[in-house]
C-alpha cells in the first residue's frame, strides 16, 4: 500500500469533531492510503510514498449529490430549456418528459456526459435515479465515481391527451415485477468489483405507485438497511391528484402510510400544504418532515426553468429538515446548482441572511451523506473515504480569496478545480476527466439528439414537431 500526502495546503475544509461541523484549517496536511484518509491536520510525521505540494491549494471533501438522472437528462439540452405546460401549472413532466428520451444507443453517452460533468464540478458520490439499462453497473464502475444505484420502478405511466389533464395507465403486476428486478440489481451493484457501488430503493413517483408497492418497497429498504427515495410534492398537478385520491397532501399521505423516516428522501418536496400555489387546510407538512428526520433532495435548476421554486431552502433548514442537493437536469454542475440554490433561497425569503454558505455546503456534503446512511463521505476526517477535491486558490476568479469557499461557489465555480480523487484515485486533473472520454460521449450525444427529434411528432399527443414545442432562439437562415 502506498501513502499519498498533500503537504501544507494553504487551507483545508476539515471536519471538526468537537463542533460537529466543517472548519477552515490553514497549513493542513492530508494523508491517505488504500482509499481512506489516515491523517487530517498539521505536522504529519508519517511515511509518504507520494507528496503533493499544497501551496496554492484548498482541499475540500467531495460533494454528495443525492438526486440525478444521468441516463436521460443530458439529451434534453436545447429541448426543455424553456418549456412548461401552461394547463399543468408549467410542469414539463407530463407532456414533454415522455417524448424527449434518449434511445438505447445513446444512453451510455448520456451517462458518460452526466458523470463527467459531475466529476468536473467536484461531485464524488452521486445517486443515479434511472430506469435499468444494459451495462449500467459496469458503466458506473468505469466512471471511477462512488455511485448509489437507484433503479426506479412504478405501477403506472402518466400521459396527457390534451395538455391539461393527466391520466394514468395502471399495471400493478408490472410494478411488482420491476421492483423485484430493481432489488436484484441493487444486490449485484453491492457486489460489483469496483467496490464503490451501493444501492437505494426508489419507487419512482408518489402518483404512479400503488399503496402496496410503496409499503412493500419501504419495508424492503428497511430490511436491507438502505435509503428509500420517491419523487413527491414536485408539481401542482400531483398535489391535486393526491389530495383527490386520499384527502391528504403528498407529504401528509406518505406520513399517514408510515413511509417517512431518517432513511427516507423526498425528491423535490416543493409543494407543501403552505406553499402559495397549493394552500391546504393544514399547516403540518414542514413539521412532519422535520419530526420524522426525512431528507428533501433540493434540485433548483430544473424547476427554476419553469418559474417554480422551493420556498425556501433556508426555511426548511431553520425548521430542522435535513436537506441534500441534486442535479436533476443538465448541466450536471453541482457548484452551479449550489449557487442557484443560495440565490433562490435569498430572493424567496427577501433576506440575504436566510441561508448561509455554511448551511449550503453542509447540504452538499454532510446532508447528502446522512440521507444515504453514510458516515464515511462528505467530510475530511481520518477514517473517512479519500474522496477529495483540490481547488486552485490562485486562479484569478478565486481572487481575492478572503473566504475561499465563497469565492469558489459564487465566482470561480468548476474553473478553479485542480483535481478530484475518489477512494484515493485521481479521476480529474486540470479540467480533464481521466476515467471516461467526455468529449467523445458529448459528440455522440449531439448526433443522437437528431434521432430523438425525428420521432417527437409520433410521441407527442398533438403530433407537433420539436421546433414547434421548443422553437429555436433565432430563425435559421
Amino acid at each position: 500500500m502506498t501513502t499519498t500526502l498533500i503537504r501544507n495546503a494553504d487551507v483545508a475544509i476539515a471536519w471538526d469533531p468537537g463542533e460537529k461541523q466543517h472548519s477552515y484549517l490553514a497549513g493542513a496536511d492530508i494523508a491517505f492510503e488504500d482509499g481512506r484518509l489516515t491523517f487530517v491536520g498539521r505536522g504529519y510525521a508519517g511515511p509518504a510514498d507520494e507528496t503533493i505540494a499544497g501551496a496554492g491549494l484548498m482541499v475540500m471533501p467531495g460533494l454528495v449529490n443525492i438526486h440525478s438522472h444521468p441516463s436521460s437528462e443530458p439529451m434534453n439540452k436545447g429541448f426543455t430549456d424553456e418549456v412548461g405546460t401552461p394547463g399543468l401549472y408549467n410542469s414539463s413532466l407530463y407532456e414533454y418528459l415522455p417524448i424527449f428520451r434518449a434511445d438505447a444507443e445513446a444512453v451510455p453517452s448520456c451517462v458518460r456526459v452526466a458523470l463527467s460533468e459531475l466529476l468536473l464540478s467536484g461531485v464524488t458520490t452521486v445517486a443515479d435515479l434511472s430506469m435499468a439499462h444494459p451495462g449500467w453497473l459496469d458503466l458506473l464502475g468505469e466512471s471511477g465515481m462512488r455511485v448509489c444505484i437507484a433503479p426506479m420502478f412504478r405501477s403506472a405511466r402518466w400521459f396527457t391527451r390534451n395538455g391539461h389533464v393527466v391520466e394514468y395507465e395502471w399495471d400493478a403486476k408490472a410494478g411488482e415485477k420491476a421492483m423485484a428486478e430493481a432489488l436484484t440489481l441493487i444486490e449485484r451493484a453491492e457486489q460489483h468489483e469496483s467496490g464503490r457501488l451501493f444501492g437505494m430503493v426508489v419507487p419512482a413517483q408518489i402518483d404512479t405507485c400503488t399503496p402496496d408497492l410503496l409499503k412493500d418497497s419501504f419495508d424492503e429498504a428497511a430490511r436491507r438497511g438502505v435509503s428509500w427515495q420517491i419523487h413527491a410534492a414536485q408539481s401542482v398537478s400531483e398535489f391535486h391528484e393526491i389530495t383527490r385520491r386520499h384527502g391528504y397532501t403528498p407529504i401528509g399521505w406518505l406520513h399517514e402510510q408510515g413511509l417517512l423516516s431518517e432513511r427516507s428522501i423526498i425528491g423535490h418536496g416543493i409543494f407543501l400544504d403552505d406553499h402559495p400555489s397549493t394552500p391546504w387546510h393544514t399547516r403540518r407538512d414542514l413539521d412532519i418532515l422535520a419530526e420524522t428526520g426525512t431528507t428533501v433532495a433540493h434540485c433548483p435548476t430544473v424547476f427554476a426553468r419553469r418559474g417554480i421554486t422551493l420556498k425556501h431552502l433556508g426555511r426548511y433548514r431553520r425548521h430542522g429538515v435535513n436537506m441534500g442537493l441534486g442535479t436533476d437536469t443538465y448541466p450536471h454542475n453541482m457548484l452551479d446548482e449550489m449557487r442557484l440554490a443560495a440565490y433562490l433561497a435569498r430572493t424567496q425569503a427577501t433576506d440575504p441572511r436566510s441561508l448561509t454558505t455554511t448551511e449550503l455546503f453542509e447540504a452538499a456534503t454532510m446532508g447528502g451523506a446522512r440521507a444515504l446512511g453514510r458516515d464515511d463521505i462528505g467530510r475530511l476526517a481520518a477514517g473517512c473515504r479519500a474522496d477529495i477535491v483540490l481547488v486552485d486558490i490562485t486562479h484569478p476568479m478565486m481572487r481575492p480569496a478572503r473566504d475561499p469557499l465563497r469565492s469558489l461557489i459564487y465566482a470561480a465555480g468548476d474553473r478553479a478545480l485542480k483535481a478530484v480523487y475518489v477512494d484515493g484515485r485521481k479521476v480529474v486533473e486540470d479540467g480533464e476527466v481521466l476515467t471516461m472520454d467526455y468529449r467523445a460521449a458529448a459528440a455522440h450525444l449531439h448526433e443522437a439528439q437528431q434521432r430523438v427529434e425525428d420521432r417527437v411528432p409520433d410521441l407527442d399527443w398533438a403530433h407537433r414537431p420539436a421546433e414547434k414545442i421548443a422553437p429555436f432562439t433565432f430563425r435559421w437562415g
